[in-house]
C-alpha cells in the first residue's frame, strides 16, 4: 500500500485459494494466492518486511511501515526452496490468472462458494499434500 516494499515475480498465471482459519484471520477472508518460486522472486525494500513464523512449515510477512500483507512463504520445501504464496491483489496485472485449487475447503464458511471446475481439497487431503 505505501510502496516501501516492492517485488517483481515470475509466476504461472494459476492461483489457489486457502480457506484455513489462519489465512482467514490474517487476511479477513480466504487467501487467493499465486505460487512464486523462490528463484523467481526479487524483493526491494526488504528492510521493511516484518515476519512471523505462523506454523511448523511457513512464515507470514507484511510491510512494517503500513501493515499490508505481503506473502506466505514455505520455510523450506522438500526440494530445499522456500516458495512464496503472494496474494493475487498485489499483482498489477491479474486478469489472466486462473483458479486451480482450493485447499482446506471443508473449513470454508458456508456463506460463500467459488464456482467453476477446479480441484477442492479438504483438510486431510491438504495435509497429505503439504505435510
Amino acid at each position: 500500500m505505501c510502496g516501501a516494499v516492492r517485488f517483481t515475480a515470475q509466476q504461472t498465471g494459476d492461483f489457489g485459494v486457502c480457506h484455513c482459519s489462519m489465512c482467514r484471520r490474517w487476511l479477513g477472508a480466504a487467501m487467493f494466492a499465486v505460487t512464486v518460486p523462490e528463484a523467481a522472486m526479487k524483493v526491494d525494500g526488504g528492510e521493511h518486511v516484518a515476519s512471523l513464523r505462523s506454523s511448523d512449515w511457513a512464515t507470514r510477512s507484511w510491510c512494517a511501515k503500513c501493515g499490508s500483507g505481503l506473502w506466505y512463504r514455505y520455510d523450506k520445501g522438500l526440494d530445499g526452496t522456500g516458495n512464496y504464496e503472494v496474494p493475487v491483489g498485489l499483482f498489477d496485472e491479474a486478469d489472466d490468472f486462473r483458479l486451480k485449487r482450493e485447499i482446506f475447503a471443508d473449513q470454508k464458511p458456508a456463506s460463500w462458494a467459488l464456482e467453476g471446475d477446479h480441484e477442492r481439497l479438504d483438510s486431510a487431503q491438504t495435509s497429505a499434500l503439504y505435510g
